[in-house]
């Protein structure tokens, strides 16, 4: 019985790291899409939501089944119900990055109004959250998932600093308005993209030690 939850458990893991890494590509992709003005990479975007999502079913599913017939206890239990909580915080990930191919795809082939480059740096440290938070969930590496949190106030760094320079573009050029709102945004689904990252990181604290902690 306990050889068959645990191959079941390390089943829950591999459709987790799946889900993420097709989270991940969204981001990835739509990005690269922005930079590159390349509206035709957004399809695949809206291709891998739809992965995401039946992913999001199966998992939930699993979940479920294991415990109502498996009666789970104690960091068994925990690592359950984390699962549950990150594949809400991966869907909504991909939800973000369906955003910013929305959003990418309202600029088209518009002129930018100034070099992308912190955007791209935002894009980046996010992708990497993602990552690590995964690959700390798998290792129950509580030390990774601290460090991610502190990732998430670089990220926030950035946005603000991409906010105040748009706000001073803006300043008596209203004709640029609607890109300054795309760009900011955009900034802005990757800034909730990295809280989203922290509340996986959260998790696998609770998930490791039975602690709730908020970073």
């Amino acid at each position: 019985m306990r050889k068959h939850f645990d191959q079941q458990l390390e089943e829950l893991k591999e459709q987790l790291l799946k889900m993420g890494a097709i989270a991940e590509e969204e981001i990835v992709i739509s990005i690269k899409a922005l930079i590159n003005q390349d509206l035709d990479l957004l399809d695949k975007v809206f291709e891998l939501e739809r992965k995401t999502d039946e992913l999001e079913i199966a998992i939930e599913d699993k979940c479920l089944n294991l415990l109502a017939l498996q009666q789970p206890i104690a960091k068994d239990l925990r690592m359950i119900s984390t699962i549950l909580k990150i594949i809400i915080d991966l869907e909504r990930i991909g939800d973000l990055g369906v955003n910013i191919a929305k959003v990418t795809r309202k600029i088209g082939k518009e002129k930018f109004i100034k070099p992308l480059i912190d955007l791209p740096k935002m894009a980046d440290i996010t992708k990497k959250m993602i990552k690590m938070s995964l690959d700390s969930f798998i290792n129950e590496d509580i030390e990774t998932a601290e460090r991610i949190a502190k990732m998430d106030d670089e990220v926030d760094s950035l946005y603000e600093g991409i906010y105040l320079e748009l706000l001073e573009m803006l300043s008596g050029k209203k004709e640029i308005m609607p890109q300054v709102i795309n760009l900011l945004l955009i900034g802005r689904y990757l800034e909730r993209i990295a809280d989203h990252a922290t509340n996986i990181c959260e998790g696998i604290v609770y998930m490791t030690t039975g602690k709730r902690l908020e970073f």
